[in-house]
């Protein structure tokens, strides 16, 4: 099968197309399934640089990928909710830019009629993350003030609408075209970071999601109520400015199991919900791709179209 891999920690440079042996059920509970499209996400590129050996450790040649949609081609005999030849979306921690990947049951999802493949494909880390952030760990409720620093990118706009759903007053941080777009989302207020202080401008806000870090996550402790809730994608917060300003915070590793991405599934259903693809390209081109991601500044998604 086709398939993008690398053999060498790096940078894009590294990535080549190469023919792969097609994947194969291993177990009971897995799905292989025909790739149509796939996605690419912040954390490849963390994970093609070597940077988060330690905690997500790959051994090369590895083919990366965390999200993919397509059509069931086999399942294990214990699988009992997906059969050959349906669509589904689904999340595995690496494969996905492939035309063939195996994913475990519990991470797969019917694909709604009413969306494409790539569409698909582009939601389900975005989805997953959005709940985990909001509902496994913020626990947001309605009428709140959620800060999402960040949240001109994939996540971002996918948070924006799930939170706005949940009856939740939405801040978010972004610039150039990110603002318009975030209000168009339904954002309640929108911060310019490039010509506005978030830290000047924000504060008593109940849930930080922090998507940024750095300088950032530090600076935005301080938007916060007594009792609120930092929530990071990105570093582990520090424990000791928490303590300092009375509040909780966390670094999350994003639930991407079916039932994480339901909520948004059921929201999208709604019409409360939309996927938000920037950049489409062909599978070959996933180190233009990722160069693209990596400089920031995207707002949405990039697609790898596969087969």
């Amino acid at each position: 099968m086709k398939a993008i891999r690398y053999r060498a920690f790096g940078g894009p440079e590294v990535i080549e197309l190469a023919e792969a042996n097609k994947p194969s059920i291993a177990n009971t509970t897995e799905v292989l399934v025909r790739v149509k499209a796939t996605a690419v996400n912040p954390l490849d590129m963390k994970i093609r640089s070597g940077m988060v050996q330690r905690i997500y450790p790959v051994q090369p040649p590895f083919i990366p990928g965390l999200e993919a949609s397509g059509i069931v081609e086999a399942v294990g005999t214990g699988v009992t909710q997906m059969k050959v030849g349906d669509a589904v979306m689904a999340s595995a921690m690496g494969g996905t830019y492939a035309e063939y990947a195996v994913f475990n049951e519990a991470a797969v999802s019917p694909k709604p009629e009413q969306i494409t493949f790539n569409e698909a494909a582009s939601l389900v880390v975005s989805l997953g993350t959005a709940w985990s952030i909001l509902v496994k760990v913020g626990e947001v409720k309605p009428g709140q003030r959620l800060l999402i620093q960040g949240a001109g990118g994939a996540v971002g706009g996918i948070l924006v609408q799930m939170a706005k759903a949940l009856g939740v007053y939405v801040i978010g941080t972004a610039s150039g075209n990110g603002v318009d777009a975030l209000k168009a989302l339904g954002a309640d207020e929108v911060v310019d970071y490039k010509s506005q202080d978030f830290a000047q401008l924000v504060s008593d806000v109940d849930v930080v999601a922090d998507l940024v870090g750095g300088d950032v996550q530090t600076r935005s402790f301080g938007c916060l109520k007594k009792g609120g809730k930092l929530v990071s994608i990105t570093m582990p917060p520090s424990q000791e400015l928490a303590q300092q300003h009375g509040i909780s915070a966390s670094f999350l590793s994003s639930d991407l199991s079916r039932k994480a991405v339901q909520l948004g599934l059921d929201l999208l259903a709604q019409g409360k919900l939309k996927p938000i693809i920037a950049y489409t390209f062909k599978l070959e081109e996933a180190a233009r791709a990722q160069a693209l991601v990596e400089a920031g500044g995207v707002n949405g998604k990039v697609v790898l179209e596969v087969g």
